[in-house]
């Protein structure tokens, strides 16, 4: 019961900008569940704002994974509408290769073993391990995103499933709500991919 007063307590004090950028962020996942491009321009608004919160609250790698978030996103809005030679108007949904799980698998094991060692060395973390695992973990999902692989899913899911008790621990109980309804349409956004992808091939 304590756990939920203080988390209620804690919902009460959520600044404005921490709003604007959970709301943001919603919408975007919602968006990328629909294969829409609108992912983008909102998740770019939500992740400048992050940028702030994180570093303001310490978790630095956060804030590094943010920045990051707005490049990619960058990216993957000019790379989903790169269908000159396509014909249409995105590029298809893919399914990665034997040896792309390979470097998916092994860019998330480094991002997360060298994001720890700067945080221990670096910065005062209080949760490099956990910080660390769910910044690896982000950066290898927005990459796959940006290609619009399905597998992209699979790691938002394990990163937002992390990130729920991590962002309570930290103080900011709102985001922490962001990142359940985050591993809700993760979970829709992965099997509304799938059926996609089997109609596409069928």
């Amino acid at each position: 019961m304590e756990i939920w007063n203080s988390f209620y307590n804690q919902l009460l004090e959520t600044s404005g900008l921490e709003f604007i950028a959970v709301v943001s962020g919603i919408l975007s996942v919602w968006f990328s569940k629909q294969e829409k491009i609108l992912v983008y321009p909102f998740g770019i608004i939500s992740v400048v704002i992050f940028v702030f919160l994180t570093y303001q609250y310490g978790l630095y790698a956060e804030t590094g994974i943010n920045a990051y978030y707005f490049l990619m996103s960058v990216y993957g809005w000019w790379n989903w509408k790169n269908t000159k030679e396509l014909g249409a108007s995105q590029i298809p949904i893919t399914k990665s290769t034997k040896t792309g799980h390979f470097i998916n698998v092994s860019t998330f094991v480094m991002a997360t073993i060298f994001i720890y060692i700067m945080l221990i060395k670096f910065t005062d973390s209080t949760v490099p391990l956990v910080d660390s695992i769910t910044t690896g973990l982000a950066i290898t999902g927005m990459y796959l995103m940006a290609l619009k692989k399905i597998e992209h899913w699979l790691f938002w899911i394990a990163c937002d499933l992390i990130s729920i008790p991590l962002y309570i621990y930290k103080g900011l109980p709102f985001t922490s709500f962001q990142f359940l309804v985050f591993t809700y349409i993760a979970i829709m956004g992965w099997l509304s991919w799938k059926r996609k992808m089997t109609l596409s091939a069928a």
